[in-house]
């Protein structure tokens, strides 16, 4: 099973991601998770993709694909994979369909722009594990602290409102048009309110790909 989970920035989707990965054994793949990663090594790759995750410019699609294409080789992907944050553009998605990478569900979570914003601001993360947290929704047991290790959590430079801004602008230069496009070009796209509890909208994707 082939999925690509679309949706605005902060949509949710690296949620719905891991639980998608838990319930039907297949690996989630999160484009952004991939450059944070690259973007910590020090490298000139790395440099280089630091410098737009920062600024809240998109990656290079050259280099994006680079990346998927050696990830979706990989042996833990013969059986499906979902895509999460990808694609960003109408380019990319093109360029999926010229590698013969046939995707099975395109869903797309839908929300409001200040939901988002009150969502994306709010978060904090401890950088070396990757745990996350809210300041309204799941916060810590102690003030900007690390539930297991007690260390500081940080805002991500790509949470600050600026740059949310910034993100929200380029999605919907960028990414807005693929709704239309996967309207089109498939038969499997699906559109599910991400303002419902994270349960709910785990249901109405299982729904979907049982139906």
């Amino acid at each position: 099973m082939k999925i690509i989970l679309l949706g605005m920035p902060g949509a949710g989707k690296g949620t719905q991601a891991e639980l998608i990965k838990v319930n039907y054994s297949i690996p989630s793949i999160s484009t952004g998770a991939i450059l944070r990663d690259i973007g910590n090594t020090n490298s000139d790759l790395g440099a280089k993709v630091q410098n737009y995750l920062q600024s809240g410019r998109l990656v290079p699609d050259e280099i994006i694909i680079e990346i998927l294409v050696n990830r979706i080789s990989e042996d833990d992907c013969s059986n499906g994979f979902l895509l999460d944050g990808f694609p960003r553009n109408i380019d990319q998605a093109e360029a999926l369909e010229k590698a013969n990478i046939d995707i099975d569900f395109v869903v797309f979570l839908n929300i409001e722009e200040q939901e988002i914003i009150k969502r994306m601001s709010g978060r904090r993360m401890h950088l070396k594990s990757g745990r996350s947290y809210h300041i309204d929704f799941n916060p810590p047991k102690n003030f900007n602290k690390d539930d297991l290790t007690g260390e500081d959590l940080i805002q991500r430079e790509d949470d600050k409102p600026e740059v949310i801004k910034k993100r929200l602008e380029v999605y919907y230069k960028e990414t807005f048009p693929l709704l239309d496009f996967y309207r089109k070009e498939s038969n499997n796209f699906f559109e599910i309110d991400g303002s419902l509890p994270v349960e709910e909208v785990a249901k109405a994707i299982d729904h979907i790909f049982s139906s």
